[in-house]
């Protein structure tokens, strides 16, 4: 395998793990807009009391507990929203690439890197860690565009010429 199917092949793989964080930032913002945020914690609690009785520090579990927590403090309308349009900028952008648009190319750069300065942004204020490793993944999802675009534009300009 050559360097260059391998970083398409990653590319592919990061789209589409974006585009399915969309789709369920998006699916995630619909449930919040219709769900109280006190019965998706209780709802979440019965879920997943027998996981915290058996180990009381299961990361998954206990993550999803507190962001719920946070949910029942926090303006459940600006929260759906927020996901829902999250997501559906990222599963669009990823579609767009997968149907090799050009243009999408240097948009999804501009986007991604716009969502890396928020995540950096809410990290000083939050010191959650996640927001770091998904500005890590970011960064390499724009790398990886970039490197994509570059190609693409080279072998489109290069047909062009033939």
């Amino acid at each position: 395998m050559n360097s260059k199917s391998f970083l398409l092949g990653t590319f592919r793989t990061g789209i589409t793990l974006k585009g399915i964080d969309g789709l369920l930032e998006a699916v995630g913002g619909v449930l919040l807009w219709f769900i109280k945020p006190e019965s998706l914690g209780w709802t979440l609690q019965q879920v997943f009391q027998h996981e915290l009785s058996r180990d009381p520090h299961d990361f998954i579990a206990a993550h999803l507990l507190h962001v719920t927590e946070k949910f029942t403090s926090s303006d459940p309308l600006f929260a759906s929203i927020y996901l829902l349009s999250h997501g559906l900028v990222k599963a669009v952008l990823a579609l767009l690439l997968w149907m090799n648009k050009i243009w999408a190319y240097p948009l999804a750069i501009v986007v991604f890197l716009a969502f890396c300065v928020y995540q950096v942004y809410r990290y000083t204020h939050t010191h959650a860690v996640v927001l770091l490793m998904l500005t890590v993944f970011d960064v390499a999802i724009v790398y990886l565009t970039w490197e994509e675009y570059r190609v693409e534009k080279s072998r489109r300009s290069g047909r062009a010429r033939a």
